[in-house]
């Protein structure tokens, strides 16, 4: 693995192609959600009932496509 800064606040990666796809893109995944959420003020109380709220919605919107 190959670590490298690059201009314009750049970070350049470079691994070895075996290495596992699945774990490799959940850290990409992760990187992603770091880098959308660094500016934000939101505290993890107000994250936690947001996210319970859009997981009540949905599940009242499709409950009925698990329960029949």
């Amino acid at each position: 693995m190959v670590i490298e800064r690059a201009k314009r606040n750049k970070v350049t990666i470079t691994l070895s192609s075996s290495i596992d796809s699945y774990g490799l893109q959940r850290l990409i995944d992760y990187v992603k959600y770091l880098e959308a959420t660094a500016k934000s003020k939101a505290k993890q109380a107000e994250v936690d009932q947001l996210a319970d709220e859009v997981n009540a919605s949905w599940w009242t919107k499709n409950k009925r496509r698990f329960i029949k």
